[in-house]
């Protein structure tokens, strides 16, 4: 289906090759799992496929892209429609219509398709993603995952034998995510349709994935089956880190064949225990707080204390009002009820990195973006430049900011944002984009944050981030708090919110791989050979 030959790509003439010699093949009815480090060159190995890259991005490219043994390297994308369904990071930026029907209608008109075809094509759609429903909605009214999943039909209604997503669960809900991802295995094993998905959430994709495509810092590619290629990779999900550690062979690839392997383990271990959380006086308070959005109530009466010191993760579904509650609890917006950091009002004391980062970017350059910062929060030059590049890999200073990568600019605008010495940090979905390790980067710098006495509150979809970083959990529904409390707690009771340790080592509550199996191998081996022993804690 696709054969990828020679590919060389740089965004300038004489710059650094983003891509380097890929040659990829993908075969018919394949689901590929493309996955890197944050900025290594995945959503720019996509883009080659339909000539996105270099047509709408400028640049210079080299080699040669096949499609069911055509060349399709000099065709414009726009010819490829039908050829390739490109789904990008966020749908809203890719829909031109106004309700769910008209959008699924609009690629065929586009391309000439008679009426009575695109009726049929459409309730075939629409039927096909389950969304039947939403035929007559306005899309700025849907979730996230329904909005993913419309993204999806507007795609398929010119059935293209290729399907190519960028990240297309990185803003979705547990729920939400396994709905789409559902969609992409019905395509893959009933219509055999091939697709190509980049995704940083490894661990929602891994299991459903026929090929690993591995995209290098230095922009080199490889593939091959799952187990061997992540078996060597440097960032992989949970499920199987806590195989690699345990010298698992072959690696599983989900929690039911990890739960399998680790029963004898689980019968060494003993539950972790944390400590109470601390109720310090002082820091965030909301009383009775509540947010409307014309008729709609996205946040009703919320009562909620937020101590200094304290890393506390929001969850809940799309829509459950976590974004307005960031937002109110910033000062911004309209609200009732009262908000106080330390008993007064928050004033300016508070910052906010938003669910949309590039919003809050003015300047030419990456360099400029940041020595603004470094003036403002009174930091030595490069301080912030330093700390975004910890974030976000290779920051090249002359970048303009809006040629970054999602997760490079979501790293750039985290930088910026945390550089003052503000009391509150409120971070939307910080993980978007990010990879593992620039994951357990952002876990540090939070958590020295906390060290430091601020109150930081993460919303986020990421139950891994909120397992590994957190230490308590507020649950959000219909706009008021359903649960609060302990991360170990919260995470391992729910279904849904358990992150894959926890689910493989269930019922004992541990929520890391590190937590099973800590990463250092110098430390003395005990209980059948597990370095340090059963319910260590590394958070």
């Amino acid at each position: 289906m696709l054969r990828i030959e020679g590919l060389t790509v740089r965004y300038s003439a004489d710059g650094p090759a983003v891509l380097r010699d890929v040659d990829l093949t993908v075969d018919e009815g394949e689901l590929a799992l493309v996955t890197g480090p944050t900025g290594s060159g995945k959503s720019t190995l996509l883009g080659t496929i339909n000539n996105l890259v270099p047509r709408f991005t400028a640049g210079v490219r080299t080699g040669r892209v096949t499609l069911a043994g055509e060349d399709v390297t000099t065709r414009p994308p726009r010819e490829l429609a039908d050829r390739v369904g490109w789904v990008p990071q966020d749908p809203l930026t890719a829909f031109v219509t106004d309700t769910v029907e008209d959008e699924l209608a609009y690629p065929m008109e586009q391309q000439g398709l008679p009426p009575a075809p695109m009726r049929v094509r459409v309730e075939e759609t629409l039927d096909l993603l389950g969304i039947a429903p939403l035929r007559r909605r306005s899309l700025r009214t849907l979730s996230g995952g329904e909005q993913q999943r419309v993204a999806i039909g507007s795609v398929l209604t010119l059935r293209p034998p290729l399907l190519v997503l960028d990240e297309p669960t990185s803003a979705l809900d547990p729920v939400a995510a396994e709905d789409v991802l559902a969609v992409l295995r019905r395509l893959v094993h009933d219509l055999g349709t091939t697709v190509l998905v980049a995704e940083h959430r490894m661990e929602r994709v891994v299991e459903s994935a026929d090929l690993v495509v591995r995209v290098g810092a230095d922009g080199t590619v490889e593939q091959g089956p799952p187990a061997e290629v992540l078996a060597r990779a440097e960032l992989v999900p949970p499920v199987v880190e806590l195989g690699r550690r345990l010298g698992w062979s072959p690696l599983p690839l989900s929690v039911r064949d990890a739960r399998r392997r680790a029963a004898p383990l689980r019968r060494t271990l003993t539950s972790p225990v944390d400590p109470p959380l601390p109720d310090t006086p002082g820091g965030l308070r909301a009383r009775r707080l509540t947010v409307r959005h014309g008729s709609a109530v996205a946040v009703r009466e919320v009562d909620l204390h937020l101590p200094p010191g304290q890393l506390t993760a929001l969850v809940g579904r799309n829509g459950s009002g976590k974004s307005s509650l960031l937002w109110a609890l910033h000062g911004a917006g309209p609200h009732t009820g009262e908000v106080t950091l330390d008993g007064r009002p928050v004033d300016g004391r508070a910052a906010l990195v938003p669910q949309t980062p590039a919003d809050l970017l003015y300047r030419e350059t990456v360099a400029a973006e940041c020595a603004d910062a470094d003036t403002r929060a009174g930091r030595p030059p490069g301080s912030t430049l330093a700390l975004a590049r910890r974030l976000g890999g290779d920051l090249r200073p002359g970048q303009h900011p809006r040629d970054l990568s999602e997760g490079q600019l979501l790293a750039l605008v985290l930088a910026l944002q945390l550089a003052p010495d503000t009391s509150v940090v409120l971070l939307d979905e910080p993980t978007r984009g990010l990879d593992y390790r620039a994951k357990a980067e952002l876990t540090r710098t939070l958590q020295t944050l906390t060290e430091q006495g601020r109150t930081v509150l993460v919303a986020t979809h990421d139950v891994e981030f909120v397992a590994a970083t957190c230490q308590r959990v507020v649950v959000l529904a219909e706009g008021e708090v359903v649960t609060d409390g302990p991360v170990r707690e919260v995470l391992p009771s729910s279904p849904l919110l358990a992150p894959q340790t926890s689910r493989v080592m269930a019922p004992l509550r541990h929520l890391t791989p590190d937590e099973v199996v800590p990463a250092d191998p110098d430390l003395p081996a005990r209980d059948g050979g597990l370095p340090g022993g059963p319910g260590r804690r590394t958070r």
